[in-house]
């Protein structure tokens, strides 16, 4: 066997994923190194930390063009990473001055008569995380931090058990996996400390989390999908800052989840749907759910005359503190949604992943003083994350949403009483189970193998305010170098014809939000087979989440590919 040959990087600390919380954490760990050599200088005491490379691989095309969010964020981290942003032109759409908060019918709402604690945002900001996050790689790329987009991370590299870096994934490969003629191997980026924020159901981190037993003694991670577009509407429709969050039409009492409207500046508005993943109904299918949201009264007279500019989906873990695994290991550390750090009883997840990437730069600041990197002196990140402000949001929120398992009704009231009394509800910790267990097949759920489209709730799309999943993927800007392997890797498509047809007609048909799986028909033998249109694939891992029989692998494509976002 020929072992090919591959170039070797070296860096000092590699951030795997351009997201907000790798960005925090390169930044503030760029600017205490720099502090400390500063000092070193001044007092004569000490060594100075000289040249250390910090690195940043990205596999969107550019940073900021796979990230995406409501977005409401908690403007606490930011105020500490940079406390200067305003005057430095951070990307903020607007500050929350109006809310409101409405339970709808189909036809009609009912607005609370107050904003619940938990998403009264005053004060806090409207951004596009998009915007947010790639102006944070001009100020890391200013502070000399190397960033490299279009390149997808696909395996840990270990040595005598220790993670000491990624690989990169080789370029030109053609769909039957031979070499084409612009082949490209991938890079080994070797590092002392490599820090992982591949995102929600990140795919090194779930390989990590497996390999190092992080999450032994926690709860399955449970996850929400959000379906989103950004409309552009007319003059004076909506204020910038302006925040309405929703619970009921269209989901059944029985699904988690909820919508959120977002007024932006330049009369454009952030529309979305948030729907769990827990869910029983095998036909739901959440781009639909989210059609039918804007078909809302409260939604389309919103839109009306408006024109859509931008649609994306991605998942959000919501399995709250029980679920979050160990984030430390020999070599490494893990941060934001990658980690499970995210307060779903708030809807909030950009100030947690800032505060989680700024205390993972503080350990690592002082591994590289001490020169040690080994999980006893990462673990520190661990402990100074619980401890921390969001450490306690977290904890207070620990059983948010293990309390919705019986519906909105039953989880209004106790979500209510868990609020008063700082998370506990009959007892401090409520077990879950993974989101794909929960789905029913279709016969147990409806009763029949044929459910009526009246009973499964389908609706037309208009092509005016709601769209099929093809248009919308076009406005995702999402491109794939198609001449490559499809990157949904599917374990026994023998399932996908047998099992999965016959119990749950092939849901993931319904639960993609970019319809990447279609089953076919071929009409001169009448046998089914699996189209995968990779191609249209937003990177939101709901495939690999939902899936019933675990068949469905998600991996990274060639780097550049995926979504290009402007203003999500």
């Amino acid at each position: 066997m020929v072992v090919e040959e591959r170039e070797v990087m070296e860096v000092d600390v590699l951030f795997v994923g351009g997201g907000v919380a790798s960005l925090s954490s390169a930044l503030h760990l760029s600017r205490l190194i720099k502090e400390h050599n500063k000092k070193v200088e001044q007092e004569g005491k000490g060594e100075s930390l000289d040249e250390v490379m910090i690195a940043i691989l990205e596999k969107g095309a550019y940073v900021g063009a796979h990230s995406i969010s409501g977005a409401v964020i908690d403007p606490v981290s930011l105020r500490e990473l940079i406390p200067d942003y305003q005057e430095r032109g951070a990307p903020i759409e607007g500050e929350v001055k109006g809310e409101e908060v409405c339970f709808l019918t189909e036809t009609g709402k009912i607005k609370a008569p107050f904003i619940p604690p938990p998403l009264n945002n005053h004060g806090n900001y409207v951004i596009s995380l998009s915007k947010l996050v790639e102006w944070m790689g001009e100020l890391a790329e200013e502070m000399g931090i190397d960033i490299f987009p279009g390149f997808s991370a696909t395996e840990v590299l270990y040595e005598d058990g220790k993670v000491v870096g990624v690989r990169t994934g080789d370029k030109g490969i053609g769909p039957d996996g031979e070499k084409k003629a612009n082949y490209e191997p991938g890079i080994d980026l070797k590092a002392k400390i490599t820090v992982f924020g591949d995102g929600s159901r990140g795919n090194l981190t779930k390989e990590l989390i497996k390999r190092f037993n992080l999450d032994s003694g926690r709860n399955p991670q449970n996850y929400v999908v959000g379906v989103k577009e950004v409309w552009e509407v007319p003059e004076g429709r909506i204020e910038p800052g302006y925040v309405i969050h929703t619970m009921g039409y269209p989901h059944k009492s029985e699904t988690y989840g909820g919508g959120f409207i977002y007024g932006m500046k330049d009369n454009h508005v952030s529309v979305g749907l948030l729907t769990g993943l827990d869910y029983k109904d095998p036909y739901i299918d959440p781009h639909m759910e989210f059609q039918k949201f804007k078909s809302h009264p409260l939604v389309a007279e919103l839109l009306k005359d408006g024109k859509i500019v931008q649609y994306g989906a991605k998942t959000v873990p919501v399995g709250g503190y029980f679920a979050i695994p160990k984030l430390s290991f020999d070599g490494g550390v893990i941060i934001g949604d990658a980690g499970g750090l995210f307060i779903s009883q708030k809807i909030k997840g950009v100030h947690v992943a800032m505060k989680s990437g700024m205390l993972a730069a503080e350990t690592i600041f002082n591994a590289l003083i001490k020169s040690d990197f080994s999980e006893n002196m990462l673990s520190s990140y661990d402990r100074s994350l619980l401890e921390s402000s969001v450490g306690e949001e977290l904890y207070k929120s620990r059983n948010f949403h293990q309390t919705f398992k019986k519906g909105l009704w039953s989880a209004l009231i106790r979500s209510g009483i868990q609020y008063v009394l700082g998370g506990k509800i009959i007892k401090s910790r409520l077990e879950s189970e993974p989101d794909y267990i929960s789905l029913k097949k279709v016969k147990d759920y409806y009763g029949t193998d044929n459910p009526t489209d009246e009973q499964k709730r389908v609706i037309k799309f208009d092509g005016k305010f709601t769209f099929d999943k093809e248009t919308d993927v076009y406005y995702s800007g999402t491109t794939h170098e198609e001449q490559q392997p499809p990157h949904l890797k599917i374990a026994d498509l023998n399932i996908c014809f047998t099992k999965c047809k016959e119990e749950y007609q092939n849901p993931c048909q319904r639960f993609c939000p970019a319809n990447v799986y279609e089953i076919e028909v071929d009409e001169d033998t009448g046998e089914e087979r699996m189209k995968l249109n990779f191609s249209n694939c937003l990177h939101c891992k709901t495939c690999d989440i939902k899936d019933p029989y675990e068949q469905i692998n998600w991996v990274p494509p060639e780097g550049g590919g995926g979504p290009k976002y402007t203003r999500m």
